[in-house]
């Protein structure tokens, strides 16, 4: 998937990262990817042990793949 931006004259094609192909996600894409809303992961997030946080700096991110297996690992069939 692409973007026109336009900045002055020149137009720029931005590629963007579909979700499913990133390796970490914001808590905003996660709750998007996963259909979970974002202060249940906020709080999966604080949980002690997390399997699937990734901390920069302050900023917490979601680590996809180990959130995927979390998530299938919880699901009863």
């Amino acid at each position: 998937m692409s973007e026109k931006l336009y900045q002055g004259c020149e137009p720029r094609i931005i590629e963007r990262v579909p979700i499913h192909l990133k390796m970490v996600l914001t808590i905003r894409e996660a709750a998007e990817y996963s259909n979970i809303g974002i202060n249940k992961i906020e709080s999966m997030l604080r949980q002690p042990n997390c399997p699937f946080v990734l901390y920069v700096g302050t900023r917490k991110l979601v680590k996809r793949r180990a959130f995927e297996e979390y998530i299938s690992g919880k699901v009863l069939i």
